[in-house]
C-alpha cells in the first residue's frame, strides 16, 4: 500500500482514536506510523517499547475499533517499538517467569513537575537511576496516595534502562511480592523465588506498608534486603508513612530502610499544581486557553491524580458536546461555583482570626517567638492557609515570622494529627474555619 495512503488511514484512525478514547489519547500518537498493513493485519510502529505497551495494555480496542471504521474490512491491530523489542526488565534464568515491569510512557523525569514538595525525592531517584547502588541505598520514599510515588519509580526504570540496556530491575508492588513467596512456598519453588530478588541490580517495591502482620514474608524480605544490599545492589521502596511509623512490622526491618535516604512527599502547592496540569495537557497534546490550568489547581488541592481526572473529565465534556475548552466549560464539567461567589481568602484573614481565636497579638504570631502559647497559633495558621489559600509553602513561612517551607510542612502535619485525634480542638478548627469562609 502507498505511503501517502497509510499516512492518510492513520491520520483517520488517530482521529477516530482521540473521540473515542479521550482518557488514553497522548501527544505521541502523532509520531505512530504503519510500519505493514496486509492481509488484514495492520503493524503500527511506536516510538519505543514502553508506547507500544501502553497502546497493547489500554488502547488496543479503540484502535481496532477505528481501523475497522476508516478501512471497512475486518482488520487487527498491531503495535511494535520502532527499535524492535527493548531489553527486558527481568532477572537472568532461572527467573524467566519472573514478574515483567511494564513502564507508563508519560511517567519519566521529564514529565515530572518538581516543586517544594517533592525537589528531594526527584533529586534523590535521579541521582540512584545514574549510579545504582552507590548512593542513598536504599532509598525510602513515602507520603499519601496521588503524589507522583509510582511515577519516580517508573522514571527510575526508564532512566536506568536508557543508562544500562542490559540492568537486571525486578519493579513490583509489595502484595506481587507477598503473593509471589506464598506461592513459592506452595509449589516447593522458594529457591526459585530467591534468586529471582536476590541477584538482581536493582530491586522497586512499591507500597512496602503491606508488609504488615506478615511475619514469614517479613522475613524473606530481610534475608532479600541483606542479600542486595551486601552486594551493593540498589533498594528503592514507598510506603504511605515514613518508616518509623510502620506499625506491626519487624524493628530490625524499619531500622535496615533508614540506613539510606527517606524522603517524602507533600501535596503540591498551588502554582506546583498549575504546572502539573499544563504538563499533563502538553502531554495529551491540548492547549489549555488561560484560565483552565488555574480553576483546576484551585478546585483540587491534594492528589495529582484528581488533577488528571479532572483534566480527563474537561476534554470529555468537550469532545461530549463538540465545543472548545473554555474556563465556562471547564466549570461546568467540574461542577464549579461562578468565580466572585465566593470569598477570597487572604493571609491577613487567617492571621486575624486565628488571633482572636486564641487571644495572641498578631505582631507575636509574625514575629520570631518559639514559646508554645505563640508557637501553636502560628503552626494553624499555616495548616489553614496551606488549605483554604493559592500560596506556596514559602509563601506561607514568609508570612509568619520568614520559617521556610520544611517549617511549615512540619506545622501542617502536627495539626493535622492534632485534628484527628482531639475532637475539642477539631471542634475549634472547625470553627475557625467557618470564620474564615462563611457558608453561603
Amino acid at each position: 500500500m502507498a505511503k501517502q495512503n497509510t499516512a492518510e488511514i492513520l491520520d483517520g484512525i488517530l482521529e477516530r482514536v482521540k473521540a473515542i478514547d479521550t482518557v488514553n489519547t497522548r501527544k505521541w500518537f502523532d509520531d505512530l506510523t504503519i510500519a505493514a498493513f496486509d492481509h488484514g493485519l495492520m503493524q503500527i510502529q511506536c516510538p519505543d517499547q514502553s508506547c507500544a505497551e501502553f497502546l497493547q495494555d489500554h488502547c488496543q480496542s479503540a484502535f481496532t475499533q477505528a481501523a475497522q471504521a476508516i478501512t471497512g474490512h475486518l482488520v487487527s491491530v498491531q503495535f511494535l517499538s520502532s527499535r524492535g523489542s527493548a531489553p527486558k526488565i527481568v532477572v537472568p534464568p532461572p527467573a524467566e517467569t519472573a514478574n515483567r515491569v511494564r513502564l507508563h510512557p508519560d511517567y519519566t523525569f521529564e514529565s515530572f513537575v518538581v516543586g517544594p514538595c517533592n525537589r528531594l525525592a526527584h533529586a534523590s531517584c535521579i541521582a540512584v537511576s545514574q549510579n545504582p547502588g552507590m548512593i542513598y541505598n536504599p532509598l525510602f520514599l513515602y507520603g499519601n496516595v496521588g503524589l507522583g510515588k509510582t511515577h519516580l519509580l517508573h522514571a527510575v526504570c526508564h532512566d536506568a534502562r536508557k543508562q544500562r540496556p542490559g540492568m537486571a530491575i525486578q519493579f513490583l508492588s509489595c502484595e506481587e511480592f507477598v503473593n509471589g513467596f506464598i506461592s513459592a512456598i506452595e509449589k516447593g519453588a522458594v529457591q526459585n523465588f530467591q534468586n529471582q530478588y536476590r541477584t538482581v541490580d536493582v530491586l522497586i517495591i512499591d507500597d512496602v506498608q503491606f508488609l504488615r502482620e506478615r511475619e514469614q514474608s517479613q522475613e524473606e524480605f530481610f534475608h532479600t534486603f541483606n542479600a542486595l544490599y551486601n552486594n551493593r545492589r540498589q533498594i528503592v521502596l514507598t510506603a504511605d508513612c515514613a518508616p518509623q511509623d510502620l506499625a506491626a512490622l519487624e524493628e530490625r526491618l524499619i531500622s535496615r530502610f533508614k540506613w539510606g535516604l527517606v524522603a517524602r512527599l507533600d501535596a503540591p502547592s498551588y502554582e506546583t499544581r498549575i504546572a502539573i496540569v499544563k504538563k499533563k495537557a502538553n502531554l495529551r497534546g491540548l492547549n489549555l486557553p488561560d484560565g483552565v490550568a488555574e480553576l483546576v489547581a484551585e478546585h483540587i488541592k491534594t492528589n495529582i491524580r484528581e488533577l488528571e481526572g479532572a483534566l480527563t473529565m474537561i476534554y470529555a465534556t468537550a469532545q461530549a458536546l463538540g465545543v472548545p475548552i473554555t474556563v465556562e466549560l471547564a466549570r461546568q464539567a467540574l461542577g464549579v461555583q461562578e468565580a466572585g461567589t465566593a470569598k477570597h481568602v487572604t493571609m491577613s484573614d487567617i492571621v486575624r482570626t486565628v488571633s482572636d481565636c486564641f487571644d495572641v497579638r498578631v505582631s507575636d504570631i509574625q514575629g520570631k517567638k518559639r514559646s508554645q502559647s505563640i508557637a501553636l497559633p502560628r503552626q494553624v495558621c499555616m495548616y489553614l492557609a496551606r488549605g483554604l489559600t493559592r500560596h506556596s509553602l514559602e509563601e506561607i513561612g514568609g508570612h509568619l515570622g520568614g520559617r521556610d517551607h520544611a517549617t511549615v510542612i512540619h506545622a501542617c502535619a502536627k495539626v493535622e494529627q492534632m485534628y484527628k485525634e482531639d475532637a475539642e480542638f477539631r471542634d475549634r478548627i472547625d470553627v475557625l474555619t467557618s470564620r474564615i469562609v462563611p457558608r453561603s
